[in-house]
C-alpha cells in the first residue's frame, strides 16, 4: 500500500518540482550542493529536535530537508552535465547518514517507558543499511537487485508520519511504525538476499 501511494505520489512531486529545480541550476547551484545542504539539515534538524522530544516539529523540518533529495535528482536529470559517478556516489551515502541520524536521534529522545522500542529502532538502522549495501554488493558482481517490501523512500514515510503523529499525542504511532519498519526491513533484506542468490545459483 506505501509502496502504491508513493508511486502515485512521486511523479506529481517532480513535476511541481521541476520549475524551482531549473530557476536553482541557473542561481549556478548543483546538485552536489544541494545534496549536501539537504543531508546536513536532516542530521541537524533531527539531533536538535528529537533528543528534546520536540517530535512533531522536528519531523516537520526533517521532511523539508529531505524533500531536498527531490530537488538534487530533478536537477542532475535537468543539468546539461547530467548525472555524475561523484554526483551517484554523493547522494547515497548522505542518504544512509540522515536515514540513520533519524532513527538514532529518535533513541536519544525516547523515555525510559519506550526503552523496549530501542532493540526495534536498532534492527530497522540495521537493515536500512543493509537493504542499499546488498544492492550495491549485488551491482558490483553484474547482478540487478532493486526493488523489495520497502525500499528508502516507503521506509522514510512510515519513520516520519509514525514519529510525526507520536509528537501529535498519538501513543501508538511511533511502537506500530518501528515495528513495521524493522518486520519490513527484514523482510527486504531476505528478499535481496534471495534475488541474488537465485541470479547467481547457475554460475
Amino acid at each position: 500500500m506505501v509502496s502504491m501511494i508513493s508511486d502515485l505520489v512521486k511523479p506529481a512531486v517532480t513535476r511541481a518540482i521541476t520549475p524551482p529545480a531549473k530557476f536553482l541550476l541557473r542561481l549556478g547551484l548543483t546538485p552536489n550542493l544541494i545534496t549536501i545542504f539537504g543531508g546536513l539539515g536532516v542530521v541537524v534538524s533531527a539531533f536538535s529536535f528529537y533528543p528534546t522530544k520536540h517530535f512533531f516539529l522536528g519531523t516537520v523540518i526533517v521532511t523539508v530537508f529531505i524533500l531536498s533529495d527531490l530537488f538534487d535528482g530533478t536537477m542532475a536529470r535537468l543539468s546539461t552535465r547530467g548525472s555524475s559517478p561523484w554526483g551517484g556516489f554523493l547522494d547515497s551515502t548522505v542518504d544512509r547518514i540522515t536515514d540513520s541520524s533519524i532513527l538514532i536521534a529518535l533513541i536519544l529522545g525516547t523515555d525510559s517507558k519506550e526503552d523496549r522500542l530501542i532493540p526495534v529502532i536498532l534492527i530497522a538502522v540495521f537493515t536500512g543499511l543493509l537493504v542499499p549495501y546488498i544492492r550495491a554488493k549485488a551491482e558490483s558482481i553484474g547482478v540487478s537487485c532493486s526493488g523489495g517490501l520497502a525500499e528508502r523512500t516507503e521506509r522514510s514515510i512510515i519513520a516520519l508520519v509514525g514519529i510525526g503523529l507520536y509528537g501529535l499525542g498519538v501513543p501508538y504511532a511511533l511502537p506500530i511504525s518501528m515495528w513495521l519498519l524493522a518486520i519490513l526491513g527484514s523482510f527486504t533484506v531476505i528478499q535481496r538476499i534471495l534475488i541474488v542468490r537465485k541470479a547467481v545459483k547457475g554460475l
